[in-house]
């Protein structure tokens, strides 16, 4: 079964790198098990077992339980 037809899990976590530092990243499940074979600890794990990309990337940009913006930039209720 290749990436593509596999059910994925998504993570987020904080990156540990020059200019980018205590910035959220998403990747996928096992690229994250890469990540911390190859430099265990390096990066922070904020969470992990997202089903979807889009919702990991809503957790890393702290948006998932905004409420909506009009065009105005005022909040909807």
């Amino acid at each position: 079964m290749n990436r593509t037809e596999k059910s994925e899990s998504w993570v987020v976590y904080v990156m540990t790198m020059r200019n980018a530092e205590g910035k959220n990243a998403v990747c996928a499940q096992d690229e994250w098990d890469e990540m911390e074979r190859a430099r265990p600890g390096f990066h922070t794990l904020l969470r992990s077992g997202i089903t979807s990309e889009a919702e990991a990337e809503k957790l890393a940009r702290g948006t998932a339980g905004d409420a909506l913006k009009s065009a105005g930039g005022k909040r909807r209720r």
